[in-house]
């Protein structure tokens, strides 16, 4: 019997993908747990592993290919001792055509396909008998989460459990899926308020020969969609607030003399960010009310600050995620900024690193820029948009001073976080940077 490997969705919002590099052909034996293909999305680079044992029959999609939508054949196997040729005549004979990108993976009669949002990500077969199928990433997130696979319905082909399921059942008391699920109650999407102009009438505009067209790759694409989403659906709230970084400023200086060598380079280097990331990170564990994210369903107030630190790359931006930034050190904040910010533009970041967290830190003071507000990336509530420090003219003790001054404003969807909370939490904020050793503690 064939096995047919689909385009796998490496992420919930994945539509599409490039098939970048083949890394077996035709004629070679697989086996589970083998690299057969690396796969871009519009976030990262990803390697696709088998499952099944098998022999390469066909690559149904030549590598390099662009825009390959979710669940397109892309290759088939062949069982040991299986003519190839039958195989790929079964295989081609009984395919049917991809569904639409955007309908679920459980309305797809595929037997074949990938488990979403799994680094690496594993193809998966289709089952037999009475045994649980699950994905690699789905037994593991289950097994720590002391879940039962049984107890569990799979949304992925023929019922396979996959990541999103497991994640859905955690989830389960703070969202019940039936009412989740209820589409009478929903908000319809908020349309545009106007068309947009057309491309043919834009192009009108200017001189034949005075421009060049750069297509938009993937990335630019998801970034146009998820921000124009955003201000469409999402209510924005503005807070600002000024904070002193004078006594922040001096910590780390003393912080950063006492660092340990490492050979002859210290263990760490903290930079201002750093620490703004642990206050932001202290605020939010200090004013739960504003750590949540909107649903239909309910408010979802999270355990932990899982902070999204934007981070500039070729064609767009990426936001990894810093994971119980609250309970972490300085050293160990830095570090990883450091780690995720590297691999997020060399584009080796895994989906578990950027997806989900629970806010925001978008950091545009290296460039000069004194303040801005950012555009929420949901399902966060709230971005903090930290300008530059500088020195500026302060009233201390009704006297004239000149201390080092930081804007920060915090956008919050004004459903779930609402200005007087807002405002709490950037007073947390402040309070936590210009009485820095209080993150020490």
């Amino acid at each position: 019997m064939p096995i047919k490997i689909l385009m796998p969705a490496l992420s919930p919002t994945m539509e599409m993908g490039n098939l970048t590099k083949w890394a077996v052909k035709v004629g070679d034996a697989v086996k589970s747990g083998d690299v057969i293909a690396e796969i871009e999305t519009d976030k990262a680079t990803m390697e696709v592993e088998a499952v099944d044992e098998g022999i390469v029959a066909k690559l149904v999609i030549a590598e390099g290919a662009t825009d390959v939508p979710v669940n397109t054949l892309i290759a088939i196997l062949a069982e040991e001792g299986e003519d190839a040729a039958a195989a790929i005549a079964a295989a081609e004979g009984g395919a049917s055509a991809p569904p639409p990108a955007a309908a679920p993976a459980a309305a797809s009669p595929a037997p074949v396909t990938a488990a979403p949002a799994a680094a690496p990500v594993v193809a998966a077969a289709a089952p037999a008998g009475n045994r649980v199928f699950a994905s690699p990433l789905a037994r593991r997130v289950a097994r720590e989460a002391g879940l039962d696979l049984a107890a569990i319905k799979g949304s992925g082909p023929h019922g396979r459990i996959i990541l999103r399921d497991v994640e859905a059942a955690k989830a389960a008391p703070a969202k019940p899926v039936a009412v989740a699920a209820a589409p009478a109650t929903a908000a319809p999407a908020a349309k545009p308020l106007a068309a947009p102009v057309s491309d043919d009438v834009t192009l009108k505009l200017f001189e034949p020969g005075s421009y060049d067209i750069v297509p938009h790759d993937g990335m630019r694409k998801t970034i146009a969609k998820r921000l124009t989403e955003s201000k469409q659906t999402v209510p924005h709230f503005y807070v600002t607030v000024d904070v002193e970084l004078d006594a922040l400023l001096a910590m780390r200086q003393q912080l950063n003399d006492s660092a340990p060598l490492v050979g002859d380079k210290p263990a760490y280097k903290l930079s201002v960010n750093d620490l703004v990331v642990k206050a932001y990170a202290l605020a939010l564990k200090a004013v739960p009310a504003a750590n949540v994210s909107w649903t239909d369903a309910g408010m979802l107030v999270h355990k932990h600050a899982d902070i999204g630190i934007a981070v500039s790359i070729p064609g767009g931006l990426i936001t990894p995620i810093v994971r119980h930034a609250e309970e972490k050190t300085l050293s160990a904040i830095s570090g990883e900024i450091k780690d995720l910010a590297k691999r997020a533009k060399d584009r080796k970041l895994k989906p578990e690193e950027y997806q989900g967290g629970t806010s925001s830190v978008s950091n545009l003071g290296m460039f000069g820029v004194k303040d801005f507000a950012a555009v929420i990336n949901p399902p966060h509530a709230t971005i903090l948009a930290v300008g530059a420090g500088e020195p500026r003219a302060v009233v201390k003790a009704g006297a004239l001073a000149v201390a080092t001054v930081m804007s920060v404003t915090l956008s919050t969807d004004h459903r779930a976080v609402d200005g007087a909370l807002g405002a709490e939490l950037l007073q947390a904020f402040k309070g936590f940077i210009e009485k820095p050793f209080s993150m020490l503690v």
